[in-house]
């Protein structure tokens, strides 16, 4: 019996001293566990930090979550604004602009302006101005035309689509293939003895136009009106034409007021 008893404690105390070593070496290998976990991994219970595409580290091979991604505000609409030229008058109150005159008036419906030869129904103010024109013109003496220019004020005619140097007489010299301006002289001649078109009557762009190619469909020319056109450009000035679609040589504009408003030429 005492025998037998020995033998119980005996095991009982190995099982004990076994159960320690066992406790002992399970929590040194949990310490060595959580020694070796990353830091981050305590960031597990936290909300996941959310980066825009610009701040992905370059090289990340991971596959970006769309629904971590924030979605872009709507669109700003940016009202258009048609373009004016600076200094150009704004459109009138009802939405429409006054055309500028000096640029080619070819309807695009193909309609057919009125052309005229007869001087005597103008208006006497486009009769008188047209007069004083042609007078000096053919008087060849450039300089006399130095009243109806001006200074290149509100007043003087326009004689270029864009910007030019010195006075309005000055600059139609040097327009001149010769140094008299007799050769621009010879043009004014040739365009104030031509047909005429009047246009917008009754509205603030109304002018009458020599010559009336200016408002004619080139391609609607009959045969006596193409040599009346060769009178003022030549063959190749008209194929180029035919490009832009309406005559862009020289033409001169007066306003039923008798105002010399326009002599110029291009597109």
């Amino acid at each position: 019996m005492l025998l037998s008893f020995r033998r119980r404690l005996s095991k009982l105390s190995s099982d004990t001293i076994l159960s320690k070593s066992f406790l002992t070496g399970l929590a040194f290998a949990m310490i060595a566990a959580s020694a070796s976990v990353p830091a981050s991994a305590g960031s597990l219970n936290k909300s996941p930090q959310i980066l825009a595409l610009s701040e992905t580290p370059a090289g990340d091979e991971e596959e970006v979550n769309p629904a971590q991604v924030p979605l872009p505000g709507p669109l700003r609409q940016v009202p258009t604004e048609t373009y004016r030229a600076p200094g150009a008058e704004p459109p009138a109150a009802n939405g429409a602009a006054e055309r500028d005159i000096t640029r080619p008036q070819v309807s695009t419906n193909g309609k057919i302006p009125e052309v005229s030869y007869d001087y005597s129904k103008l208006p006497q103010a486009v009769q008188d101005t047209r007069k004083k024109i042609l007078d000096i013109a053919k008087a060849g003496k450039i300089d006399a035309l130095k009243p109806l220019l001006g200074d290149g004020g509100e007043t003087s005619p326009l004689l270029s689509l864009g910007e030019y140097d010195g006075t309005p007489l000055e600059f139609l010299k040097s327009l001149s293939g010769d140094s008299n301006g007799q050769e621009l002289l010879a043009i004014l001649v040739d365009l104030l003895e031509s047909g005429y078109a009047h246009l917008d009557a009754g509205t603030p762009s109304e002018v009458y136009v020599w010559p009336y190619f200016f408002a004619y469909p080139l391609d609607k020319l009959d045969d006596r009106q193409m040599v009346e056109l060769y009178q003022l450009i030549t063959a190749g000035d008209y194929e180029e034409m035919k490009g832009v679609g309406a005559y862009i040589f020289y033409r001169l504009g007066i306003t039923p007021d008798g105002s010399w408003k326009f002599f110029v030429a291009g597109d």
